[in-house]
């Protein structure tokens, strides 16, 4: 087939499993939980950056937006990176990189130095994304591959979670800098763990570094999320969220035009010709949709409506995690997925965080136990579907390409988490709007602009009409994406087995 390489042998390791893979796995792991609580540690920081730093609103917003932004768009060339030069030197680079942004972030005195620095810590945020995935396929043999994968998971929602509660606890007791500080020792840790332990895997077949590719895909990809991120706050007719939107256009189907024409592709074409990695794309994009939109309204629901602080409202929220780590840290999800098979994890998985959503949508007017049905089902599901999908993603792609399979599944996540983050809250707000009389749109400033007691209690019934409209279309599209994944993944086993 043109443009595809043919599989490179297995290394041995993979047979039979590396010896101290499990120990690895934990090192890796380790390596990944530093970048996954970067992406959501520094939200509840902003109060004091906005009065140390004097940092104005768009200032915080690009400190944040920088590491996502960054990190991203280079998340398919530094898949690649890992796959050419090699996956052990690229974790290792990313280490370092992460570790030099986080001292330099800590240690910033003004708001240019600080977005520089994460921008910074998103290009190692990238490398150690896609090598952590693809060390982990090199080390442990296919049929511990589902455990493997389900364990890194479990990591990110772990990471994700349990980011606002050490920002908070941090903050409680140093200053704002000791957030990126934090991550020195572990970096360090990890990079000694790294190079002591981590077996050297690379492409061998030495294909040429496609430059070209590397650059388009960048700036696509870096578009593209710059337009969803933009589109909430500046709207999506504007030209700040159509310029961008055109050039992602533009330059991602000119990526996809130059890699179906070259015989060394970043990004085999071919790939999507496969059901099975066709089918887990599509799963992955909604169940990241629904997930981590309807997570980010949730969020708003607790400190708005029910009136929790960040900590709290963090803690509130933490069953989710914890059931995804209970489920694949114990093995169970991986259990089920290998009696169940794929299509069925998936499809089965993703039903029930729908069923988890439908019941944040529809039981939080009867306080916190209905949410938390909610948040239990989600975990539940999400622990089924999630490792399902990324290891149906990542043995759909040659052995050789791992750097990129797992670059491609980070590629999905971002983008449709923050697909979901955008619709969703356009979704809240479109319903908040129609339903009060007040020029603002925001709770805060409808708030401030009520005259009485009835109406604040009006503005805020609108807020939660709204909050239960956008969580009923996420619980829609991720039963839909389990639906879609699970046919054309099904579809797939019965083609391989003709």
């Amino acid at each position: 087939m043109y443009g595809m390489t043919a599989p490179a042998p297995a290394p041995a390791t993979v047979a039979q499993g590396h010896p101290q893979r499990w120990l690895i796995l934990g090192v890796i792991c380790l390596a990944q939980l530093t970048v996954l609580l970067d992406n959501t540690i520094l939200n509840v920081a902003i109060p004091s950056l906005t009065s140390e730093l004097g940092a104005a609103t768009s200032d915080i917003q690009w400190m944040i937006n920088a590491y996502s932004l960054v990190q991203s768009g280079l998340l398919l060339t530094a898949g690649s990176a890992a796959d050419r030069y090699g996956r052990k030197k690229m974790l290792a680079a990313g280490l370092v990189l992460f570790g030099v942004g986080s001292l330099v972030a800590g240690l910033a005195d003004s708001t240019a130095q600080l977005i520089a620095a994460r921008a910074g810590m998103g290009v190692g945020g990238a490398l150690l994304m896609t090598t952590t995935l693809a060390v982990a396929m090199q080390i442990f043999s296919p049929e511990e591959q589902p455990k493997a994968i389900g364990i890194w998971a479990a990591v990110n929602s772990l990471g994700f979670a349990t980011g606002p509660l050490l920002g908070g606890f941090m903050l409680n007791h140093f200053w704002w800098g000791a957030i990126f500080l934090i991550n020195l020792p572990v970096a360090a840790l990890a990079l000694v763990a790294v190079v002591i332990l981590v077996p050297e895997s690379k492409n061998p077949q030495g294909d040429r570094p496609d430059l070209l590719g590397a650059l388009l895909s960048t700036i696509g990809m870096a578009s593209l999320v710059f337009a969803i991120i933009s589109g909430p706050e500046h709207g999506w007719t504007s030209g700040r969220v159509l310029g961008p939107a055109a050039v992602a256009v533009v330059v991602l189907a000119g990526f996809a035009y130059w890699e179906s024409r070259i015989p060394y592709p970043m990004l085999d074409m071919h790939f999507f010709r496969d059901r099975r990695f066709t089918g887990a794309v599509a799963g992955a994009v909604l169940i990241t949709f629904g997930m981590g939109g309807s997570l980010f309204l949730l969020t708003q629901h607790m400190q708005f409506v029910l009136g929790y602080g960040p900590l709290e409202a963090g803690l509130r929220t933490a069953p989710l995690a914890l059931m995804i780590v209970a489920l694949n840290f114990t093995g169970l999800s991986a259990r089920w997925s290998t009696r169940l098979g794929t299509p069925l994890s998936i499809g089965l998985g993703m039903a029930v965080m729908a069923a988890g959503l439908l019941s944040i949508a529809t039981l939080t007017d009867h306080g916190y136990p209905g949410t938390l049905l909610g948040l239990v089902l989600i975990g539940a599901g999400a622990a089924v579907a999630s490792p399902a999908m990324a290891h149906a993603i990542m043995s759909s792609i040659p052995p050789e390409k791992a750097g990129v399979g797992a670059g491609i599944n980070g590629t999905v996540a971002e983008f449709g988490q923050g697909l979901g983050v955008a619709v969703l809250g356009a979704v809240l707000n479109a319903r908040f709007a129609a339903g009060i009389s007040v020029a603002a749109v925001s709770l805060p400033g409808a708030l401030a602009e009520a005259g009485s007691a009835s109406e604040r209690a009006r503005i805020t019934d609108a807020f939660a009409s709204g909050l239960e409209s956008s969580q009923l279309v996420g619980a829609v599209a991720v039963l839909l994406g389990g639906v879609v994944a699970g046919v054309l993944l099904r579809r797939a086993e019965r083609v391989e087995g003709a």
